[in-house]
């Protein structure tokens, strides 16, 4: 829920205020040490912080939002007391905080904190007594310094004094000093409206300091806001009185964006443009977020912005902006969270312990820095985003980088070195002299990418001209300040901005969504395995440069709610208001560019809507449509509301605690009607959540470990903790659920379609998008309950520990074997050569990572381990085999984190087990550019003489990112490894061997190569001769090679390499000596095969281009449109003598040689026919001239591989039906004879004239056609 929203009931009256707070210390139970907040008793007591009370509130409770009295306590104060002595520097400060309901609605809290003088000598004395016992241990442990008087003015200047001489002089003696203690008063609210409670506050407690009393007593003032002051309907300004000056809030009609009250300009000042666009898009991925900030307003600032500039999306998950100091144990909640960390000033970074950072976003708001996680997408347009933006700061005179001296780090920046720099490449915002802006500006690389884009558009950075004011406005009279119309201007420009990414990047999204065919009550139920967008299709629809973005927005949990809000609001009534203004928005969008929405272009598409937007808040602020009544004396006893100069009064709770009794004072000022229907539509307009059925039933729906919001700020036993994290163990148990079933279903397609996704198949990008979910995933499922965290990755420190217990082991000798053989069961009967199978060992895979140079980070080195296992169906085993190390477990883990539940644990080994169903080449992908070390096994015949073979034999490999080139293989081996660069999935191997010695001949039954790294293991099929006067007289040749499949046995034995027999495809000519021995096929099995084998082809050419197979395999494979033209040309052949061979490539040459005397004897029938004949001839003759020594069936091979390429095949046939040497080697019977036969050959050759087919490039080498 983002931004703006905010709790009431239906039953709320239109109260601007709900409470008026009062908090400090209670005098009665004096100083009460706050455990709880995380400060040690090593700080001086004046650091120390005590608890404080909620002392006072007004009125009791009210029905629709009951008071929360830990809560507001908690965020009013959230170190606690503070106690400082006159030395110090004591301004007021103002924060503000939100408290999220269990039922996700919110209420607001603005509270300011300043310092009153403590009257009370008890607490005096016992400041002094603290002090007595402070320094009598400090003197024990430390020798005493030299005793010059340091007197600090405040913290901030403090920090360049060591700190052991401040804790001895930060002192307070009860005779010299006076004691101040922060004492806080605060506003509840239904609606967000900040700068007027700020305003409020404020001159409540100016009321209190100045020497002249107010003209009311407090209590007019107090009750008025309570009770008399109504919230501004939707689209109306309202003015109401505060003790020195008129208030004035406004809030945005139906139509236009939700009510945001928090200064943008603010967090873009504090982190740059190019900061805070990074930090949006972690905040669209979900991913964790945390702030860290001295100042709670910052915090807060930051958070609200950020959810505020989501729009039309909310954030779903634990948000928490300011964090109070005694829930830090909420840090290593295992969820997405967006949280608000309080940091003292003095500490660094990097002495901040965070349970997990593998996906963690940290923002140094002070300091102007950020640090993201691994491998972020760029947001679309980023450049363009990023310019469009700088451009409108820059006109309200805001340097995009940020102004540095708004932050802390002005002054810390003079001292950075330059090495520093120079090593933070991330944090695109620091550069050489932080003195000067736009030097700085010049010098970030973002902005210099911007510096060309501006070039190209004609927009300088340096003179960039102020929007001119329209005319109007100088007519109008603003009733606020030039100022504060200047953030409001700022606020809904940027705004505007943002919210335009959404409408341009969605603008057909209505179309993808898919609606439920059945009821909406069985919708519910089985909500979490219903497609409710069609995902496939929308990104295939977007530009390039968008996917990897989009591609993991469209999986986190706003999208999913987003799109069931849009399939529960079917009529305009019901719509969810936010989704209201966004339609509307689409609408006009579309009507604008009327394109086919199919057709998406990155073409960058700036922001209209500004000067509307803008134009309905100056009518609303230049005149007010609503006043509200004036403060006025209440009926109090005489004396009563007179108070000390200086000190907050304990107020009258007798008039406070009840309103008027007639409603006459709002009658007055509002006409009945617009209040009623205010009062319906409160809910649900801007208040986000409507508290009826659908509200319910999607937050049931969607409850994906989301249940909790904010962590419960009331009681903080043990057991509270306990079952919060419980909660956490369901949810990630139904996280990895939903999940592995996802990503099953996307790779399976078959249950797809049942499930109504159409058949949609999963493209690389999903694919990756997926496998990075479940990375991050794990990672937060390792990093839940750790004990201590070490590096970034949870589950890579895990596995080094694992390691090194195993090191150690190995060393002691109690453990044998690491790696697991799992071969044993191999029949003693199967004597086929084969390769030692690899052995499964978490370790190797391990050490397999580790060796790769390219992966720097933990976190990476965990990501690729997770590919390559589930590369190797091994995730599952391996994590509960690293698991079963029962010690190393309780060592690292809580008793509560989720690998410490059992059954939870197996659940989610078991969800992990259903991915050894599928392949995933998610390892051989990604990493590319890796060296491989590949393990090759030549078989050659046993029966025939293999053994006597003299020549030195050669193999090339390829596969679809490359090819090894010719490896030479010494002679007599059969069986070699060799490391080279990635192939890929492995294509083709060419063999061969040089002719040389007395015995060249060779007959090689198969050969396997198996790649070491990820065990996928290829055979490649030959059964043919290798050698001149043998067979057809090849010298080398080309095979084409399958994946074997491992199969699995029932039990757990998973994934053991297989038995290296005949792979149950294989009908292949194994031994066959001469090719006439195949078994001879009727001219309906030879249809049947053409047909297949130009179906393969065709069916390859629909998938989309990432999920293709190989075309080389359809080519030449088993039942390959080579083998089945084979066939054709086969049946019926002659066969002249007895023990000599005839070659299809030989009936080839003499119809070549047909046509070439043809020619020279111009004996031409049509022009068509010519040009077939020559094309024909030429190709022959080129494969002839090939310097390789193929064999004759090699060289059919490759004719009918350029036929294909160059769509001659279909000709060729006709071609040769016709010529008179086919009547003369063909028997009468033969399919090439038949003419409805050839015909219908004809026909279905035809088809693949639409495709676009490219050959490998080894079945083609030493051919320029």
């Amino acid at each position: 829920m983002s931004g703006g929203g905010g709790g009431g009931g239906s039953s709320a009256p239109g109260r601007f205020a709900d409470y008026f707070v009062i908090c400090g210390l209670d005098t009665e139970t004096g100083l009460e040490p706050d455990e709880l907040s995380g400060e040690n008793f090593e700080q001086t007591p004046l650091r120390r912080t005590f608890k404080s009370k909620v002392l006072a509130r007004y009125p009791e409770n009210v029905e629709w939002n009951p008071f929360d009295q830990d809560a507001v306590g908690m965020l009013c104060m959230p170190k606690g007391l503070a106690f400082k002595t006159q030395a110090d520097s004591r301004e007021p400060q103002f924060h503000s905080f939100i408290i999220t309901r269990e039922d996700g609605s919110r209420t607001f809290g603005f509270s300011l904190t300043f310092f009153e003088e403590v009257t009370s000598k008890q607490i005096c004395s016992a400041m002094q007594t603290l002090y007595h016992m402070h320094n009598a241990e400090y003197d024990i442990l430390h020798t005493p310094p030299t005793n010059a008087k340091e007197s600090c003015s405040s913290t901030g200047d403090c920090n360049g004094t060591s700190v052991s001489k401040l804790q001895r002089f930060n002192s307070y003696d009860i005779s010299r000093d006076t004691l101040y203690v922060s004492k806080c008063i605060c506003l509840i609210t239904p609606m967000s409206f900040m700068k007027a409670c700020k305003k409020v506050l404020e001159q409540l407690h100016q009321a209190v300091t100045s020497p002249q009393p107010p003209p009311l007593p407090l209590e007019s003032y107090i009750y008025n806001i309570l009770y008399e002051v109504p919230l501004p309907p939707a689209g109306r300004s309202l003015k109401f009185s505060g003790v020195y000056g008129p208030i004035i809030c406004q809030r945005p009609s139906t139509n236009e964006l939700p009510l945001f009250d928090f200064p943008v300009k603010e967090v873009f000042e504090l982190l740059g443009v190019e900061n805070v666009v990074q930090l949006f898009t972690c905040a669209l991925l979900e991913f964790q977020i945390l702030l860290y900030s001295q100042h709670y307003q910052r915090l807060m600032t930051v958070a609200e912005t950020i959810t505020a500039l989501m729009f039309p999306f909310q954030w779903q998950h634990v948000y928490v902006p300011i964090l109070p100091a005694s829930l830090l144990h909420f840090l290593d909640a295992p969820v997405p969270y967006l949280m608000g960390l309080h940091s003292n000033g003095l500490d660094d970074r990097s002495k901040l312990e965070l349970p997990q950072e593998a996906n963690l976003c940290f923002v140094d708001v002070d300091n102007h820095f950020i640090e993201l996680p691994e491998d972020l997408p760029q947001f679309p347009n980023k450049l363009e985003f990023v310019q469009e933006i700088s451009e409108i700061l820059m006109a309200f005179g805001i340097p995009p980088e940020g102004n540095l001296h708004c932050s802390e780090s002005a002054s810390k920046m003079k001292s950075l070195r330059a090495c520093d720099l120079v090593s933070d490449k991330r944090n695109g915002n620091i550069a050489g002299s932080p003195l000067n802006s736009y030097e700085l500006l010049k010098e970030n690389e973002t902005i210099a990418r911007l510096q060309a884009l501006v070039k190209r558009t004609g927009v300088s950075l340096e003179k960039l001209e102020v929007r001119e004011e329209t005319s109007s406005k100088k007519d109008l009279k603003m009733q606020c300040d030039e100022e504060e119309f200047k953030i409001y201007q700022l606020n809904i420009q940027i705004r505007e901005v943002f919210a335009n990414r959404f409408t341009q990047m969605f603008a057909d999204y209505e179309v993808f969504v898919i609606q439920p065919s059945q009821d909406k009550e069985s919708w519910f139920t089985n909500r979490e395995q219903m497609q409710n967008f069609d995902k496939a299709s929308f990104l295939s629809d977007q530009p390039e440069p968008y996917l990897p973005f989009l591609s993991r927005f469209l999986e986190t949990q706003m999208f999913a709610s987003f799109i069931d809000n849009k399939i529960m609001c079917h009529d305009e009534d019901d719509k969810d208001p936010v989704l209201r203004v966004f339609d509307s928005r689409v609408d006009k969008i579309r009507l604008l560019n009327v394109r086919t929405p199919t057709l998406r272009t990155s073409m960058y598409q700036k922001c209209t809507t500004i000067d509307e937007a803008e134009k309905s808040i100056e009518l609303r602020l230049a005149k007010i449509d609503h006043t509200a009544v004036h403060p006025h004396l209440l009926d109090m006893k005489i004396g009563q509301g007179k108070y000390e100069l200086g000190f907050f009064p304990k107020l009258q709770s007798d008039v406070l605690s009840t309103g008027p009794a007639s409603n006459k004072w709002t009658k007055r000022n509002a006409p009945a009607q617009w209040r009623r229907k205010d009062r319906q539509k409160q809910h649900t307009e801007h208040l986000r959540l409507d508290n009826d059925q659908r509200e319910k039933y999607i937050q049931e729906a969607r409850n994906l470990g989301s249940t909790i919001r904010q962590p419960k700020l009331s009681n903080l036993s043990p057991s509270v903790i306990a079952q919060t994290n419980w909660k956490f163990v369901e949810g990630l148990l139904k996280e990895c659920r939903n999940k592995t079933k996802r990503m099953l279903v996307e790779k399976m397609g078959r249950e797809a379609v049942e499930l109504g996704h159409g058949e949609v198949n999963i493209t690389g990008v999903e694919e990756n998008t997926l496998i990075a979910s479940l990375c991050d995933l794990l990672e937060r499922i390792w990093s839940h309950g750790l004990q201590v965290k070490q590096g970034k990755s949870a589950l890579w420190s895990h596995l080094l520990h694992y390691l090194e217990n195993r090191q150690r082991r190995t060393t002691s000798g109690s453990f044998s074997t690491s790696g697991i053989l799992l071969d044993s069961e191999r029949r003693k009967s199967d004597t086929s050569p084969a390769m030692s199978p690899l052995r499964i060992s978490l370790i190797q895979d391990m050490r397999h990572i580790q060796n790769i140079s390219e992966i720097k980070t933990d976190v990476g080195k965990a990501r690729a381990w997770v590919r390559l296992s589930m590369e190797k169906k091994l995730l599952s085993r391996h994590l509960k085999q690293l698991l079963s190390d029962h010690e190393l477990t309780k060592k690292l883990y809580k008793r509560y984190a989720f690998l410490r539940c059992d059954d939870e644990k197996e659940q989610f080994l078991y969800h992990l087990l259903s991915f050894n169903a599928v392949d995933y080449f998610c390892f051989t992908n990604v990493f590319t550019t890796i060296l491989i070390p590949y393990h090759i096994l030549i078989v050659p015949s046993k029966k025939l003489g293999g053994s006597m073979f003299t020549a030195n034999p050669w193999i090339c490999i390829s596969g679809e990112l490359g090819e090894t080139g010719v490896l030479q293989i010494p002679r007599n081996i059969l069986e070699m490894t060799f490391e080279c660069q990635n192939l890929g999935k492995l294509t083709t191997v060419q063999i061969g061997h040089d002719n040389s010695g007395l015995y060249a001949k060779w007959l090689v039954e198969y050969v396997m190569v198996r790649n070491e790294i990820t065990g996928h293991t290829y055979k490649f099929p030959c059964g043919r001769w290798l050698g001149k006067g043998m067979d057809d007289g090849s010298l080398e040749r080309i095979l084409v090679g399958e994946l074997l499949t491992s199969h699995t046995e029932a039990d757990e034995r998973q994934c053991r390499t297989p038995p290296l027999q005949q792979s149950p495809s294989m009908i292949r000519r194994f031994v066959t000596i001469s090719p006439n021995n195949k078994p001879k096929l009727n001219t309906g099995q030879i249809q049947e095969a053409i047909g297949e084998a130009v179906n393969g082809i065709v069916k390859h050419f629909h998938k989309p281009e990432k999920e293709r197979g190989s075309l080389t395999l359809l080519l030449c494979g088993e039942s390959g449109l080579v083998s089945a033209l084979e066939q054709v040309f086969q049946h019926g052949f002659k066969s002249p003598r007895l023990f000599k061979n005839v070659f299809i490539w030989d009936f080839l040459e003499k119809a070549q040689t047909y046509y070439e005397t043809l020619e020279q004897n111009e004996m031409v029938p049509e022009e068509n026919w010519q040009t077939r004949a020559r094309n024909f001839c030429r190709f022959i003759t080129a494969i002839n001239n090939t310097p390789r020594n193929i064999g004759k069936d090699g060289k059919f091979q490759m004719l009918v591989c350029l036929g294909a390429r160059d769509h001659l095949l279909h000709h060729w046939i006709a071609l040769l039906a016709d010529c008179p040497i086919t009547a003369q080697m063909y028997e009468d019977i033969a399919l090439i004879k038949d003419h409805t036969l050839v015909n219908s050959l004809i026909r279905v050759l035809q088809t693949l004239q639409e495709f676009n087919i490219t050959l490998e490039a080894s079945l083609v080498k030493g051919i320029d056609i």
